[in-house]
């Protein structure tokens, strides 16, 4: 999951750079990936790609503990004897990560600042003490109801179509195409669930880089629309797909084998 974190961790800082592109300007020209790949590196340099990285793996890491704990525990309670349907494992996934949303969020905000580049943060403990000394422990949840409009809801409809996909697909009696399988279903599981959320993701994130302008929800969801329209919802999308897509992808391929060689039912 570590490694995996840090090879597809350029795409986050574009997607948060793409929805942030313009937002306090009153005109919005179309600005895509690459040209904000290309704007990274000139001016940040090939190192600005992973800026970031540090509270990352700080949220990451034991965020997937706590999901992936939360959600075998959920599932031996209340689907023992049997799986779940389509709507029981949206629920499922949904509570999981809500648990691990709130649990980590504080660690969310720093990275959303750390990646936009408008503050000048140079660690997570500064950024913690700064935060609460300038702002107030509020601000470490701030945000909070569109982190969990957007984890909840794509956690929840990954592992729906995960789990469809899994039971649609033939898994084969050689054990080296189990990993490969899974993988796949993740893939299309999570490109799914990324674009379903990704107007969420875009409301978030303008909160929790400026939650004096957008101290709620309907505050960023206004300024969203009647700056870009409907489209402004959608920008960051492809980098946001590629990241979420396979960090889920290869973190549930990686449960799979470890439930599997434990001899635990996943």
């Amino acid at each position: 999951t570590a490694s995996s974190l840090y090879v597809v961790w350029g795409c986050s800082v574009i997607k948060l750079s793409t929805s942030l592109s313009f937002a306090e300007n009153n005109i919005a020209p179309k600005v895509g990936m690459i040209t904000v790949f290309f704007n990274v590196i000139r001016t940040e340099k090939l190192l600005g790609l992973w800026k970031g990285v540090s509270p990352s793996f700080m949220r990451c890491i034991p965020g997937v503990g706590i999901y992936f704990s939360t959600f075998y525990s959920l599932k031996q309670h209340f689907f023992q004897d049997r799986s779940p349907n389509a709507g029981e494992a949206v629920l499922l996934g949904a509570g999981a990560r809500c648990v691990a949303g709130v649990a980590m969020l504080p660690i969310t905000v720093i990275k959303t600042r750390f990646e936009s580049g408008q503050y000048n943060y140079i660690s997570v403990a500064g950024a913690l003490r700064s935060m609460c000394q300038n702002e107030g422990p509020r601000a470490l949840y701030s945000g909070l109801t569109a982190t969990l409009l957007r984890d909840a809801p794509f956690s929840g409809i990954y592992v729906m179509f995960y789990s469809q996909a899994k039971k649609a697909l033939p898994q084969g009696d050689s054990s080296s195409f189990v990993p490969l399988v899974n993988f796949g279903c993740g893939v299309v599981a999570g490109i799914l669930a990324s674009l379903a959320t990704q107007p969420a993701d875009v409301i978030k994130t303008h909160m929790q880089v400026s939650p004096a302008l957008y101290p709620k929800t309907s505050d960023a969801v206004r300024h969203v629309y009647t700056k870009h329209g409907l489209s402004g919802f959608f920008r960051g999308a492809v980098p946001r797909s590629l990241r979420r897509t396979l960090m889920a992808a290869m973190a549930w391929t990686v449960y799979e084998q470890l439930m599997a060689r434990m001899g635990l039912k996943s």
